[in-house]
């Protein structure tokens, strides 16, 4: 009768190779399950950078095609507790019934009027405010379904070197958050990828092929023109 560590000559080895083992496991699980979440997301993004690519595809026009109504409202000063141009904006925007992103576009002169646009997926908010004459105008602009789709891809609420254009409406900091994990995702699944493809020989020089090509690419566009132009 042979001795237990004698009917199992493999334990060693096999119990060097668990952590590999439980890696490869979770790698395809991630890989899978990455996948599965990102697929609205990257089929979103692919599309409408295509159409952002080729804007003379009229199909998809849709500030042309936009619906615009001007109305004016009565409005009252804002009250003590609306701090600065956010606050005041605000309180603007609450008595106007309306709810967005808010982009500032021109420095503020006279303190009883105040400019300033809202901004949704769909609907876009042109705001004059004077509150000296109690009154508001706002110019509404809504777009299609295709100009939702190509808002949602640099829906960010951040405009760089511009520090009072920050996100101020918590739709947009949920996106922006979901961008941040599908772009972690993307990367989690590009590195998976990256090994399932080495452990696999028979699928290694056409692999390697595809990826020194696409290096190539994208290396000319990040690096290489800062050396040739």
């Amino acid at each position: 009768m042979s001795s237990p560590a004698e009917s199992t000559p493999d334990a060693g080895p096999q119990k060097r190779s668990g952590g590999l083992v439980v890696f490869e496991r979770w790698n395809r699980k991630l890989h899978f399950y990455s996948g599965v979440f990102m697929l609205f997301f990257l089929w979103l993004f692919a599309f409408t950078g295509l159409l952002l690519n080729h804007p003379d595809w009229t199909f998809h026009e849709n500030w042309k095609n936009r619906h615009e109504t001007t109305v004016e409202r009565a409005i009252v000063a804002p009250g003590a507790d609306a701090v600065g141009d956010l606050g005041q904006a605000r309180d603007i925007m609450r008595q106007l019934g309306i709810d967005g992103e808010i982009l500032w576009t021109t420095t503020r002169t006279v303190p009883s009027q105040f400019e300033f646009q809202v901004r949704r997926p769909r609907h876009f908010y042109f705001i004059k405010a004077d509150w000296g004459q109690g009154k508001a105008t706002l110019r509404q602009a809504d777009v299609n379904a295709w100009g939702i789709m190509k808002v949602l891809h640099a829906f960010t609420g951040n405009v760089a070197d511009d520090p009072r254009n920050r996100r101020d409406w918590v739709l947009t900091t949920v996106w922006s958050y979901s961008m941040d994990v599908v772009a972690a995702a993307t990367i989690q699944m590009v590195l998976g990828g990256i090994y399932l493809w080495i452990r696999q020989p028979g699928k290694r020089w056409a692999g390697g092929i595809a990826l020194g090509l696409g290096t190539l690419i994208c290396g000319v566009f990040c690096v290489g023109l800062r050396w040739w132009y």
